[in-house]
């Protein structure tokens, strides 16, 4: 709420000083285009958060139906926006379509400052700015379904937007047409992405995650095809209609499986990293069409870029999308702080930690199989130089290691632990065949100089 907030307030100067700008004759194509960088800029800050807090509105279970709806609103308005625009320019000037712009954002402002949303307080403090990008960014690296959405996401942006880039060219010099026709193709492609909204859930349900990008890519390579080829304005907005339906498709789905992979602790973060794959990606794209339409022609673009889009469905043969599972995770909140024989401040560290299970030879497969699991979800929720390790004395103890920085960090990194990263730990508990729980060592690291020692305070069993 506060991020969007500062984002549409932002957004809201910045859109008064283009009104004045455009009003007193100062517009210039560099200006025009700075004033749209800074606009954009605020959208890329305002986009995750906006995405984030649909999640915190609706159950997990709607997700995919919420993202939806926020499309079809969203492409409502890409679709009429641009032809109230139209005619406020038409009656009034370009300085008063700045101006009703810049009043838009009033409303959302005070709404966005009404709005009180229940969320769940936290005993720990604040991570620093650093910090949290690194978690962030840590956590999309070690989830191997996220990057597979990143890498999709790059690619569908970086070809498909070709199409929007190459609009206006296809306007004016394909079906040679005017700027109201400009306006036509445009809202066919509105019109067809709030179809692809309407139609998205209904496809959730009968086809796999996989089929449904792949017939997306196929899609918009038919759309950007029958662009190249069509000299009628009508059939080039009938392909739109289908371009437009497989945008939405593609994006909602891209942007519902991260949500739906990713708990609340850092849902804002990652949407952050897809968003600059997705929206990276058209912005290479669209540079790079834009060079081959400026020396081939608009058509020769389209084609290249229709062919760039089937190789970006088939990508989906090495990296295909996870099917999408309603997974829990809501925080498990299992974890209680142990007694410790030190008093340690929170910034104390580094903290080592070292776990003992009893694995029988029989389960050692099935051990090693899931402990590779356990070691991802441990660095991916904080944990370093996580090793596992035998003892060469005794064959059955095995030893699970890993450190935090700080006793803070350890406490940090397992509250973030999730109903579904606990499915992995019972399973390890179901293979340890001790008579006692795994047993837990949590120590602080000290420098051997005269006087130091390692101290290895005991508590209860971690989750």
């Amino acid at each position: 709420r506060k991020v969007m907030l500062v984002a549409q307030t932002f957004m809201l100067v910045v859109s008064v000083l283009l009104t004045v700008f455009t009003y007193l004759g100062l517009i210039t194509p560099w200006t025009l285009l700075a004033f749209t960088f800074l606009i954009d800029s605020g959208t890329a800050l305002n986009n995750p958060s906006w995405q984030a807090s649909v999640g915190d509105m609706v159950p997990r279970a709607k997700l995919p139906a919420a993202v939806a709806l926020n499309s079809l609103g969203f492409n409502l308005t890409r679709s009429v926006g641009p032809a109230i625009g139209g005619i406020i320019v038409a009656t009034a000037g370009a300085a008063a379509a700045f101006a009703a712009n810049a009043i838009s954002y009033v409303g959302l402002i005070i709404v966005l400052f009404r709005w009180k949303p229940e969320l769940p307080v936290s005993t720990l403090p604040r991570e620093t700015l650093g910090a949290a990008m690194g978690a962030g960014l840590r956590y999309v690296a070690m989830s191997p379904n996220i990057g597979k959405v990143l890498v999709r996401g790059f690619a569908f942006g970086f070809s498909a937007g070709a199409v929007l880039a190459l609009l206006p060219l296809v306007a004016r010099d394909v079906v040679k047409g005017d700027a109201l026709t400009y306006g036509i193709m445009l809202g066919a492609f509105g019109i067809g992405a709030v179809g692809g909204a309407l139609i998205s859930v209904r496809l959730r349900q009968l086809l796999s995650s996989e089929t449904m990008v792949r017939m997306a890519f196929a899609g918009f390579a038919l759309c950007a095809f029958n662009a190249a080829f069509s000299d009628h304005a009508w059939q080039t907005s009938l392909g739109l209609l289908v371009g437009g339906a497989c945008w939405v498709i593609a994006l909602s789905h891209f942007n519902v499986t991260v949500q739906m992979s990713t708990p609340r602790w850092v849902v804002g973060r990652v949407l952050s990293v897809y968003q600059t794959a997705t929206f990276g990606g058209i912005a290479l794209g669209s540079w790079i069409w834009g060079v081959v339409a400026d020396a081939h022609g608009a058509e020769t673009a389209l084609i290249v870029a229709s062919i760039a889009m089937l190789a970006g469905g088939a990508i989906g043969l090495l990296l295909p999308l996870p099917q999408q599972a309603v997974l829990n995770l809501d925080p498990l909140n299992r974890f209680k702080e142990p007694h410790l024989g030190l008093d340690l401040k929170p910034r104390s560290g580094p903290i080592a930690i070292m776990i003992e299970y009893i694995i029988r030879d029989e389960d050692v497969p099935e051990f090693l199989a899931t402990m590779a699991e356990r070691g991802r979800i441990r660095r991916r929720d904080g944990a370093r130089n996580w090793t596992l390790a035998r003892d060469l004395e005794n064959p059955v103890i095995w030893i699970e290691h890993y450190h935090t920085p700080t006793w803070l960090e350890y406490i940090r990194h397992n509250r973030r632990a999730t109903h579904a990263d606990a499915v992995i730990g019972e399973r390890i508990r179901a293979l340890h065949s001790g008579s006692e729980p795994p047993h837990v060592r949590r120590m602080i690291e000290r420098p051997t100089t005269a006087g130091t020692a390692l101290v290895m305070p005991k508590g209860p069993i971690e989750h």
